[in-house]
């Protein structure tokens, strides 16, 4: 994004882990001077409120609450950042205008959902800018990033894992799966990727490899993979020794703690195009 392109005023609707604090130092980096935050309970982390101007909380599914708390503090444009753990979307608490959204959409995947959800901000005139935006260099190009380079066996799991990862980012099940010489182990689903590599590890024994990927046609305003340092806690206590994200696609949160942890662990961690 251009200086000229960069507003002045930016929301955020901020869910948990690394995602809005990041975005957040790098929003204000650019040049934005006042960033509005939509927090949820039990969900954001409350120091976020020391890195914007405007906080208010809600309760997922109050969309109502959310808009009015935007268009009072002037926002144009926002982005959605962070995760909503899948238990606080079964605990919704729908306001009306959320009922009627959802009312409207015919499949309940996080695409459908968060597509409508920028639907009915639109209508307020609140667009959504990608979820990558002041973020691109924390997307790695193709290559080795950190950790011991792979083996020949692992660059031919590397290969099979992404094209079973895009399969099933393709039909909206997940965009992580767990490999070990050529068996598919794990497939993310609604459970999260944590869950996955755990799943995935148990049956690796140790030489397990995570591949994730972003979908076909990735739409960049939600839903865009990511990898934390979690990731890497999480690959190296379940014996998941490789990562392989998808180049251009994939943001590393906490790039720092992500190369010392890829290091001390001896996880390797490789972006590749396909």
């Amino acid at each position: 994004m251009s200086e000229l392109e960069i507003p002045s005023i930016v929301g955020m609707i901020a869910g948990n882990g690394l995602y809005p604090g990041t975005f957040a130092r790098a929003a204000r980096k650019s040049g934005v001077a006042t960033i509005v935050v939509a927090a949820f309970v039990n969900e954001t982390d409350p120091a976020l409120s020391d890195l914007v101007d405007h906080i208010e909380w809600m309760r997922v599914g109050q969309l109502s609450k959310m808009i009015k708390h935007f268009k009072a503090h002037g926002v144009s444009r926002a982005v959605m950042v962070g995760q909503i753990a899948p238990r606080n979307l079964f605990d919704l608490r729908p306001d009306l205008r959320t009922l009627k959204m959802l009312s409207r959409v015919k499949e309940r995947n996080a695409e459908s959902l968060f597509s409508a959800i920028a639907v009915e901000m639109e209508s307020d005139g609140i667009s959504l800018m990608p979820a990558t935006t002041f973020l691109e260099d924390l997307l790695p190009g193709p290559g080795h990033v950190c950790g011991p380079a792979l083996s020949d066996r692992q660059e031919d799991d590397a290969a099979f894992g992404f094209r079973i990862a895009k399969e099933m980012s393709r039909l909206d099940i997940g965009q992580t799966v767990v490999v070990k010489k050529g068996t598919v182990l794990a497939v993310e689903a609604f459970e999260g990727t944590n869950e996955a590599i755990k799943r995935g590890g148990i049956l690796g024994k140790g030489e397990a490899m995570m591949v994730k990927v972003s979908k076909p046609d990735q739409d960049l305003r939600f839903d865009v993979p990511v990898v934390g340092p979690a990731t890497i806690e999480a690959a190296a206590e379940a014996g998941v020794n490789a990562i392989v994200i998808e180049a251009g696609g994939t943001l590393l949160l906490g790039k720092e703690e992500i190369f010392r942890l890829c290091h001390e662990k001896k996880v390797s961690l490789v972006a590749r195009n396909q």
